[in-house]
């Protein structure tokens, strides 16, 4: 089976062709994610920036914020005009396809994780995506971003790219702040930091804590098909 993987972001639409084994089979393309971000011209760009993808028997796609059955009910990085949207009906109907939903940071996680023990998925970009999973069991939609974290400010507001753009030294402070309450919060086996601005930390992380490529964005979305792929 080749799945059509796509990763809908608050800056850019990305997607690329997936084989079973979690290998890419085609190139990835990018765009940038149009603004106002509402459905409709996030559809027309996702149907144009794809149109040169062949072969493919199924659509997975990751989201920024909740999904349920396929209905995205937030989008707090993209337009208001998201909640209760049929995205997987939509996409289904564009591309005529059967397609498939599911939190971005979610999908990441798919694409990253081992699955033993307690593993949590942080997304770094626009905002702060989060994932949770216990001996490769997903907790969908865990959301954490938008829980406060500190001075009366959220996990998205203290590590999303405009805090980082503000402050590089803060961000990364903010960030070594945040593993901690974390690992006391969660108690995790092994955190794996995501997104975009993953590459951009500026101090030294614990033996537990690594950054893992952006592309497990593309290839987790293969686990809403078959399953997890987990990696060895």
């Amino acid at each position: 089976m080749i799945v059509l993987c796509i990763d809908i972001g608050g800056s850019g639409l990305k997607g690329a062709l997936v084989n079973e084994q979690c290998e890419m089979v085609s190139e990835r393309l990018r765009c940038e994610t149009p603004q106002p971000a509402s459905p409709e011209p996030v559809l027309a760009a996702l149907t144009t920036l794809l149109k040169p993808m062949k072969g493919y028997e199924r659509i997975a796609v990751g989201f920024p914020g909740v999904v349920t059955e396929g209905i995205t009910r937030t989008a707090h990085n993209l337009h208001p005009e998201w909640q209760d949207f049929p995205l997987a009906e939509r996409l289904s109907q564009v591309f005529d396809v059967p397609t498939r939903v599911a939190n971005d940071a979610d999908v990441q996680g798919y694409g990253a994780v081992a699955g033993k023990g307690v593993e949590l998925v942080i997304t770094l970009g626009t905002g702060c995506g989060s994932a949770l999973f216990t001996e490769g069991q997903l907790v969908p939609n865990l959301e954490m971003g938008h829980h406060p974290f500190r001075k009366d400010k959220t996990y998205e507001e203290l590590l999303g790219d405009a805090a980082r753009q503000e402050s590089k030294k803060d961000w990364n402070r903010n960030l070594e702040l945040a593993i901690e309450q974390w690992r006391k919060l969660f108690s995790f086996t092994r955190l794996y930091l995501g997104g975009g601005n993953a590459s951009k930390i500026k101090f030294d992380l614990p033996v537990d804590v690594e950054v893992v490529s952006n592309q497990a964005g593309i290839y987790g979305g293969v686990a809403l098909w078959l399953g997890p792929r987990f990696k060895s």
